[in-house]
């Protein structure tokens, strides 16, 4: 579908202007400057994804010969906004072409560069899907895919890191996978952070979670990294109703379940106690570890203290020959 410029207006500078009194100083400072910044990067995105159909022929292509991508950048389908966009190609038709590139094994086929979704429109319509054929290499291939869906898309920060995390794992730089998400070198090492410490299939089972941000993951990723932790992980997503949620409050529950983990209850070390059948002397003993203590109480405890003290040689002897036999 073609993409209305919202941005026409607030970065033409022949377009409409709204005059009014500003505070001097004020849309350079704190959110406004934030929300600015955000709105130019987006606009920026947008502009580098067109170049790659800008000056090339558009032809129709039979949707049953174009094969998604080697990579995949999103995880799962928001259906509401799919149903949207198949009334709208219904109602006006295919504004905007994907691109798409000879497949590399051949065979008369095409792999899609971007457009997946409009793919999948015009095979559920039964009609041809309007494309730019073009040669592109893997590298340029991930670039197109990546800056596209950034801009056009609303991916979530997990999509992204999984997205990036697979490019790395094919064999792609830093430098390229920067690239294709739009993000400097700080970022992607947090992205790759998560997703080098929290299993695939758990993030799979928790989904695009497209409400849960990069902080919430990192937290995620080192609740998880704690003993026993990965253990109730695996336990939390494998547990019976937890795909029955949202994304968001799959999320939720699994960190809930990551904090119980931490929670539960220490194993209590072995302990007891003894006394000498006359209750001249008692004991207590405590083991933690590789480390075991008695304590002495009652009138003999001191004599009874240094005579094992003077005989620890013979009572470990004794100890080794039992223990050997």
């Amino acid at each position: 579908m073609a993409r209305k410029d919202i941005f026409a207006n607030i970065t033409s500078a022949d377009g409409p202007r709204l005059e009014r009194k500003t505070t001097p100083g004020y849309a350079t400072r704190g959110a406004s400057r934030s929300m600015i910044s955000s709105l130019s990067e987006l606009a920026e995105k947008a502009a580098i994804a067109d170049q790659a159909l800008v000056g090339e022929a558009v032809v129709e292509l039979d949707p049953s010969l174009i094969d998604d991508s080697f990579v995949s950048d999103r995880m799962g389908e928001d259906e509401n906004a799919f149903q949207e966009l198949v009334e709208a190609i219904r109602e006006r038709g295919q504004d905007t072409p994907i691109l798409v590139r000879p497949h590399p094994q051949g065979g008369d086929r095409y792999q899609i560069v971007f457009g997946h979704r409009r793919v999948r429109v015009a095979r559920l319509l039964n009609r041809p899907v309007r494309a730019v054929v073009k040669s592109v290499s893997d590298k340029d291939h991930v670039i197109a895919q990546g800056q596209e869906n950034s801009a056009r898309e609303n991916l979530s920060f997990i999509e992204r890191a999984s997205f990036a995390h697979h490019l790395q794992e094919i064999g792609h730089d830093r430098k390229t996978i920067q690239m294709a998400l739009s993000v400097d070198a700080a970022l992607l090492t947090r992205m790759l952070s998560v997703t080098g410490r929290v299993p695939a299939t758990v993030i799979q089972a928790v989904g695009a979670a497209k409400g849960i941000g990069r902080d919430r993951w990192l937290d995620l990723a080192q609740l998880i990294e704690h003993p026993d932790a990965l253990a109730a992980g695996l336990a939390s997503v494998a547990a019976s109703g937890f795909g029955d949620l949202g994304s968001e409050q799959r999320f939720e529950r699994l960190v809930q379940d990551l904090r119980n983990a931490r929670k539960a209850p220490k194993k209590t070390r072995p302990s007891g106690s003894w006394q000498s059948d006359d209750a001249a002397v008692s004991a207590e003993f405590k083991g933690a570890g590789k480390s075991y203590s008695i304590s002495l109480k009652s009138k003999e405890a001191v004599s009874f203290g240094r005579y094992i003290t003077e005989n620890l040689e013979r009572l470990h002897a004794e100890f080794r020959a039992q223990s050997k036999s």
